[in-house]
């Protein structure tokens, strides 16, 4: 029987990537059902080869020109709402969360209590729900399969292991676009700059994230509610070669690691062909072509972001709800080239230190901090320029 696949983000490069693996699996494979931005050309394109049901696009403007463009049974809708309808699919059965930000948190929720499996890139959802998050998927009996590769690396070094006799966890970071570069010279990076990242191709949010180093605090975060290990028994090392995507040390002194080429579709394919393995076209691992591989600690004096994740993670509650806001809103205004890099930290770190976290909060609660954070960081993105 063929897994019915539903995939918020369809056109951004998770969602292209999982499209990429839907294409290779016809025979184990359906798309059911897309939701996209404002990307009209590409979700034109998903829909005259996957002939979903049903699309769900950002605005009413886009959903139009989508519904003005496709032929045949397909329902279109847009916005929140749309999210939502795609998400709770009544015909399909595993739902990928692929959107990038908060936005992801609700609609995954939503396939939840409606008992899909969920294949989960959106790491916003855990850093910003976590407790929540994953209570319900226990109390629905609801898989959550990580598609980050560091988190499907830890994921894979566990399978058949005692999680109670893991030592600690190690995410592998390549470290961004400014790995090697000193803090004077990133004071004067460009968005351009930023955006080149050595090893993979992601979106421009998480690549300026890569850069500056807060993807590696909110995958900290992510990891602890995935796998309940405490921040203490969570380390990153950089590792600019990306070959070894994470490792997990037992307490008598194992290492178990995943190493592969640094591509997304072998983590995508695992996370929806769990637990068979599939054949995947991609570039296999040449380790005497490799030949060393690198590991260091992170200079946390270069990248305070990643120590402003732990710290918001030790605090709990909706803390790492206000530094994942907090992030967004400053990250979109670098991107728009009205923002200094290091900026970025400065405007996170002065949001946090005006929150009082509200600890065991509810949803509502997460979307008010949330809400609040972003009102503040624009607030002192005006005051400083």
């Amino acid at each position: 029987m063929k897994k019915r696949i539903a995939i918020l983000g369809s056109t951004g490069s998770i969602g292209q990537s999982t499209i990429d693996v839907i294409r290779q699996h016809p025979d184990r494979f359906e798309v059911t059902a897309l939701a996209a931005g404002s990307n009209v050309d590409d979700m034109v394109r998903q829909v005259k080869e996957f002939h979903p049901s049903l699309v769900s696009m950002s605005s009413k403007e886009a959903a139009e020109e989508v519904k003005l463009r496709v032929h045949g049974p397909i329902r279109v809708v847009y916005g929140e709402e749309g999210l939502g309808e795609v998400a709770a699919h009544p015909d399909a059965d595993y739902l990928v969360s692929a959107l990038v930000g908060s936005q992801g948190l609700q609609p995954t929720l939503t396939a939840i209590r409606e008992k899909k499996t969920v294949g989960l890139a959106n790491k916003e959802t855990l850093v910003m729900g976590g407790a929540i998050v994953m209570e319900e998927a226990r109390k629905h009996g609801v898989s959550i399969l990580p598609i980050d590769s560091e988190h499907s690396a830890i994921f894979q070094s566990l399978h058949g292991e005692n999680p109670s006799q893991v030592r600690r966890l190690v995410l592998t970071a390549s470290g961004g676009a400014f790995r090697d570069w000193p803090r004077e010279k990133m004071e004067k990076a460009t968005r351009e700059e930023a955006l080149q990242h050595p090893n993979w191709t992601m979106g421009a949010k998480v690549t300026v994230d890569s850069a500056s180093l807060m993807n590696k605090g909110l995958e900290v975060i992510e990891a602890r509610w995935l796998f309940d290990l405490s921040y203490d028994k969570i380390d990153v090392l950089i590792h600019p070669e990306s070959i070894v995507h994470s490792l997990v040390e037992f307490v008598d002194g194992a290492v178990l690691a995943e190493l592969g080429m640094p591509d997304m579709k072998v983590p995508i394919q695992y996370a929806l062909s769990y637990p068979d393995r599939l054949p995947l076209q991609t570039e296999r691992l040449s380790l005497e072509k490799v030949g060393t591989l690198q590991f260091r600690e992170p200079d946390l004096k270069r990248f305070p972001c990643l120590k402003m994740a732990y710290e918001a993670g030790r605090l709990g509650g909706t803390a790492p709800t206000v530094l994942n806001a907090a992030n967004e809103v400053a990250v979109a205004h670098f991107l728009e080239g009205g923002l200094p890099f290091l900026t970025i930290e400065e405007i996170i770190g002065e949001v946090l230190s005006q929150h009082t976290p509200l600890h065991e909060p509810g949803l509502e609660d997460l979307f008010d901090a949330d809400r609040w954070a972003r009102e503040v960081a624009q607030q002192c993105l005006e005051k400083t320029f």
